[in-house]
């Protein structure tokens, strides 16, 4: 296996850099295979969704990495054929000036699930070992309590019966920019070119490190990181479910025809007339 070369020459082989030079990284997935087998995945998905509202589970799911990793596809995907009430996305702004006295782990806590529902924190807490470290958003004695707090934090949710399972997406030095250089030119995805997105091309070692040192404190055995190989798209979305799946026990039922009643006659109901309503143009 050979080693990648990042910008700066000096930089150590990272694991991220490392997983991107395998071969599965390199494999195409024709979309006729990957739709139908997503398909398969979401029933499973509804499945699922069911077991977490019988049994009343408390589900987080925290999908964290590079920026253009593809967090974004999977939660989609994840969440395109399940109910809102059930399975929802927790996507924190920036803290406001109040956010910013409380205590750190305080603005989250909110945004936890009750029994019967799944969150999936598009980006969390993990925050400030990511970008509020590499952009000094954070006090040096900040970012040490959140490393010695953090394990403290989810060994607490896991012992409050929370299903905790995190995610880091991984992807190479080259494809990330490959995928920043196609954001640029596309008008439907610009908007994802954050100032923050922009200047982590400039620090790519300080994200692998400060990742390398995230994984040292928090990868543990009650919650541990589990990587995904990001740089084919299709396939990391695919795979990222099929492990979620995995991770949690359940029985769905079988999904045959639901069998629909005769409807009714009208008895008698004469509809208004259509040119009292207002309708759109129908320019299509």
């Amino acid at each position: 296996m050979s080693k990648k070369r990042t910008r700066d020459e000096n930089s150590v082989n990272t694991s991220e850099n490392r997983a991107a030079c395998s071969p599965a990284a390199r494999k195409k997935l024709a979309r006729d295979d990957y739709e139908k087998e997503l398909r398969r995945l979401q029933i499973e998905l509804v499945k699922l969704k069911h077991w977490v509202q019988r049994h009343g589970l408390k589900v987080v799911v925290i999908f964290e990495g590079r920026d253009a990793a593809g967090k974004g596809g999977v939660i989609k995907r994840i969440i395109e054929k399940l109910s809102p009430r059930v399975c929802r996305v927790v996507a924190l702004a920036t803290p406001s000036e109040r956010e910013k006295t409380q205590g750190y782990f305080q603005r989250y806590v909110p945004h936890l699930p009750a029994a019967g529902e799944i969150a999936l924190f598009d980006r969390s807490w993990y925050n400030r070992a990511g970008v509020e470290r590499v952009m000094n958003f954070c006090t040096d004695d900040e970012y040490e309590e959140f490393l010695r707090s953090c394990p403290e934090f989810e060994r607490m949710l896991v012992r409050s019966d929370v299903v905790l399972i995190k995610y880091w997406f991984s992807v190479s030095d080259e494809e990330q920019e490959r995928r920043f250089q196609a954001r640029s030119k596309d008008p439907t995805k610009q908007w994802k070119l954050s100032p923050m997105d922009i200047e982590s091309r400039n620090r790519w070692v300080d994200y692998s490190r400060a990742k390398d040192r995230m994984f040292s404190h928090t990868d543990i055995k009650q919650a541990p990181w589990f990587v995904v190989n990001a740089d084919v798209k299709k396939a990391a979305r695919l795979n990222c479910i099929s492990h979620f799946l995995s991770m949690i026990p359940y029985e769905g039922p079988d999904h045959k025809p639901v069998k629909l009643p005769k409807r009714p006659e009208p008895a008698g109901y004469v509809r208004p007339p259509m040119s009292d309503q207002s309708f759109i143009p129908e320019i299509y």
